[in-house]
């Protein structure tokens, strides 16, 4: 009996079946798009951590080889001996052979890996300062150390989120089937009053929603997994120039569809369950008397509709609020989409113009390419000369930095600083025995840039001393968008003594001076840096002072940098370079075209979550009008026996739409405003300089595309509604 009934009302309710195998279509869809994005996102990590620090899960360090039972091969041989060690790998740290061996042991259940390396080091006769995990590498994996009290949660916050998303689409497409189940109350009022159980009807609608929603469920999660390699190939396509990125390869495992489908499945039977056990615990005679038209609220007026709108205003507020609960979702969704695109593209606009005023227009005369000579120190660069007959270079500059510290007495700061209230209110800098501890940080310029640079700042070339920086930001006056400087210290003083780990130097200053030199540095605050000569570096202070690891060539080209030029120049140098030298290089022009790409790329990327979440609530509004069809004819025939004409319902459903379109949009213009307020105040950033490029025309047309579908809805509705014969309904109860 209840299968044939089921096929019957299956066959026959068309319009009430498509909204459930929407809704089911579009929660397995996201759940499928989510679950492949998270994967994709998760092998992604792993192959960069792979590729960065390798794929060794545990490491055994041997700095020194004390005897012959620690020999590279017995150490082998004992880690293989335990039954979890799948292989160890010797040689796969940054020590010699004559400072002593690293192994990396790889095991076959990585999950007792801190349970099992004291036990290895333990045997070598090591303590477990010798050994080291690949934390991050197995974080990935949700395995974290026992005693970290902050472990990684990366994976467990998107367990968390999955977790957060099932039930959010629970409470959405809800409703569909709420829709679909109220609607045939009376029906089963009826099938009660002869006998029908609470369970048979409870199992009769699950089975009839499982039969609409299988395929869909099957479609909704290939159209996921199409979406995600399609967004997949974005990311490459919008993130191809950026350096120090390897490709993004799309992944898929069967077990993640399994997953999918499993989800998607509890989602849609949670959804139909709610609704169905509610239904079924109705009584026979509430379900019989229950005539599924809309609860009007008679003592509640719709003042502001009624206003603007007389008595159709009204009407149509006290339908609204009889939809209230089923058009929550709706408007939820619709309010979360245009808030979220709003506030994205503003922040993303925001983003592009910080990044432009402080980057790109600020370095633009400075630096055209940027060479990166990797593990290599200023004085083994041998190619200067060679890249100043290079045609095309106007200016090219090799520089190496290094750290260093200096003790300022409270008398040598500078009388403008002073008067700011010193250097511990204005850096936050506590004195030492009467001395501020001031950060000294070095450049090394080669010889013929820092002659050049002297000559620059107009003082008697020479390359016995250094040249200081001497400015401090003054954050009393100003914010750190638009910078005031004011001198650091007093310029009597000849000499200047810097130490780094216990080793002090003296070395003569040339000059003070309130300009840099051309390079594309960002330099500290409340610094004293220090240019001094290749010359000078190579006598005395790169014994004392150690250098970072890699030094840099700035490049500036002659005439205007167009791409093209910039390619030909960029290459032309690499060939020169890379042939002694591992090198990473950077172009001016194209830096700038990835960043806009970049932003493009996150732009789309979000957009298209927000446009996901502005379908699920014009869905849940397609389902409330198509679904409420029989109760809204019911309505409409009361309305007309008054004298309602078809036009008036026509304005009436107008108001409706503009209630349900517009209520998102009120809500978000003004929530958007003041985000964009805070962000450019915090941001220091000029107002006018935002709103003069504000994003004003995609909000719009995101807005009019909202507005547009709610109003599509509405028209199908309506027209549906209206062709058919209103005074029939108040003479039967039948479905359409």
């Amino acid at each position: 009996m209840w299968k044939d009934y089921s096929k019957s009302y299956i066959k026959n309710n068309r319009a009430s079946n498509i909204s459930i195998i929407a809704a089911a279509l579009v929660a397995t869809m996201f759940l499928s798009l989510l679950c492949s994005i998270a994967y994709n996102f998760w092998t992604y990590d792993v192959e960069q951590i792979i590729l960065e620090e390798g794929g060794w899960q545990g490491r055994i360090v041997c700095e020194t080889l004390g005897s012959d039972d620690l020999s590279e091969d017995n150490i082998l041989s004992l880690v293989c001996q335990f039954a979890n060690v799948e292989k160890a790998v010797a040689g796969g740290g940054e020590l010699s052979p004559k400072e002593g061996t690293v192994v990396d042991v790889y095991f076959k259940n990585a999950r007792t890996i801190y349970r099992d390396m004291p036990l290895i080091a333990a045997q070598l006769g090591l303590n477990e300062d010798s050994i080291q995990y690949n934390s991050l590498l197995l974080s990935r994996y949700f395995i974290h150390d026992p005693e970290d009290e902050s472990p990684p949660m990366l994976l467990t916050l998107f367990v968390v989120i999955l977790i957060i998303v099932a039930v959010s689409l629970i409470l959405i497409i809800r409703g569909s089937f709420e829709l679909s189940m109220n609607a045939r109350i009376h029906q089963f009022g009826i099938f009660s009053s002869i006998g029908a159980t609470p369970r048979q009807i409870r199992t009769c609608l699950l089975q009839e929603t499982m039969v609409l929603s299988i395929l869909p469920m099957l479609l909704g999660s290939i159209l996921g997994i199409l979406i995600s390699y399609g967004l997949i190939k974005a990311v490459n396509f919008f993130a191809a120039d950026v350096s120090g990125r390897h490709e993004a390869v799309f992944h898929y495992h069967p077990s993640i569809f399994a997953v999918t489908v499993f989800i998607s499945f509890l989602t849609v039977i949670f959804s139909a369950w709610i609704p169905a056990r509610k239904l079924s615990r109705m009584t026979p005679l509430e379900a019989i008397r229950n005539t599924g038209g809309l609860l009007l609220k008679k003592t509640k007026h719709s003042q502001i509709l009624s206003k603007f709108f007389g008595i159709k205003g009204e009407l149509a507020g006290n339908a609204l609020k009889a939809q209230k609960k089923h058009l929550r979702i709706s408007t939820l969704s619709l309010l979360l989409s245009f808030l979220g695109f709003s506030i994205m593209i503003c922040f993303t606009t925001l983003a592009d113009i910080s990044t432009r005023y402080t980057y790109f227009e600020r370095y633009q005369n400075v630096w055209d390419i940027m060479i990166t000579l990797k593990d290599t120190e200023i004085s083994d660069f041998d190619l200067t000369n060679q890249l100043q007959d290079i045609w095309g270079i106007q200016d090219a500059t090799v520089y190496q930095k290094a750290k260093a510290m200096t003790f300022l007495p409270e008398g040598l700061q500078s009388d403008e600083l002073s008067s700011l209230g010193g250097l511990e209110p204005v850096a936050g800098t506590p004195k030492v025995d009467g001395q501020f501890q001031v950060s000294a940080p070095i450049v090394v310029l080669d010889d013929t840039s820092f002659l050049d640079f002297c000559s620059q700042i107009g003082i008697k070339p020479g390359l016995d001393g250094a040249i200081v920086l001497n400015q401090i930001w003054d954050s009393i006056n100003s914010n750190f968008r638009y910078k005031e400087y004011v001198p650091f210290v007093r310029e009597d003083n000849q000499t200047t003594t810097l130490y780094k780990n216990n080793k002090t130097l003296e070395i003569p200053i040339l000059s003070y001076t309130q300009e840099a030199p051309t390079l594309r540095e960002e330099y500290d605050n409340y610094a004293l840096v220090h240019f001094i000569p290749l010359s000078m570096w190579n006598k005395n202070l790169g014994e004392v002072f150690e250098a970072e690891s890699d030094s840099y060539i700035r490049i500036l080209s002659n005439g205007a940098a167009n791409l093209t030029d910039l390619n030909s120049l960029e290459q032309e140098i690499v060939q020169l370079v890379s042939e002694q030298y591992e090198i990473e290089s950077e172009n001016r022009v194209q830096e700038r075209m990835s960043n806009d790409s970049l932003i493009r790329g996150m732009v789309m990327i979000f957009g298209a979550f927000c446009v996901l979440l502005a379908i699920i609530g014009i869905a849940n509004v397609f389902s409330n009008t198509l679904g409420f069809l029989r109760q809204r004819k019911r309505e409409f025939a009361r309305y007309m026996s008054i004298g309602l004409t078809p036009q008036e319902m026509r304005k009436m459903f107008c108001i409706e739409a503009f209630v349900i379109a517009g209520k998102p949009l009120l809500i978000t213009l003004p929530l958007t405003v003041l985000f964009v307020q805070f962000a450019v105040t915090e941001s220091c950033l000029d107002p006018m300089v935002f709103w003069s490029e504000a994003p004003v025309l995609p909000i719009l047309i995101f807005a009019a595309a909202i507005v547009l579908f709610v109003a599509l809805a509405y028209y199908i509705g309506g027209k549906r509604l209206l062709q058919c014969n209103l005074n029939e309904t108040l003479q039967r109860d039948t479905l359409i």
